[in-house]
């Protein structure tokens, strides 16, 4: 069943740790803004226990998610073979993308203030059909522009006539 969403003749390459570290920070920033609004909006109506306890949960579901993210963050891989690039990402919910390069459209590189802050930014491929759009998070910089400017050329050359 594994061969089913990662096949065993490429060489996979990882995304970055740094992945994991941009998600978490932003899972606890809505921890903390929601555990706060949690404990002084019910602490004010219902009472401070039910504040703290608010304010518990929104600690319990950080910790959980915090083990999420870093099995999330080790599951995203891909690959380019000579006329696709496959993308392989998720734990529970498995997925495998595969994108021939004629198909492709164009390419976006992207970057918020977190990831540029972790030195880290996404590459997403569009085609004429948005269930075969594929992003890759988690690159270096400078991974990113080598991958943006190969899956370019290479969608050029291999146009299908589009």
């Amino acid at each position: 069943m594994d061969d089913l969403f990662a096949p065993s003749d490429v060489s996979w390459t990882p995304v970055s740790p740094k992945l994991a570290a941009v998600r978490r920070l932003n899972a606890a920033i809505m921890a903390g803004v929601l555990g706060l609004a949690a404990l002084f909006g019910l602490g004010l109506t219902l009472g401070w226990v039910y504040g703290g306890l608010a304010l518990l949960v929104a600690l319990a579901a950080l910790g959980w998610s915090w083990v999420l993210i870093g099995r999330n963050q080790r599951s995203w891989k891909y690959a380019e073979r000579d006329d696709e690039l496959l993308v392989s990402h998720g734990i529970m919910f498995r997925e495998l993308v595969v994108v021939p390069y004629g198909r492709m459209q164009f390419v976006d590189v992207a970057a918020g203030p977190l990831e540029r802050a972790y030195g880290i930014a996404t590459v997403e491929l569009h085609t004429a059909t948005p269930a075969t759009d594929a992003k890759i998070p988690g690159l270096h910089p400078d991974e990113a522009g080598r991958l943006r400017d190969r899956l370019s050329a290479l969608g050029q050359a291999q146009a299908w006539g589009l």
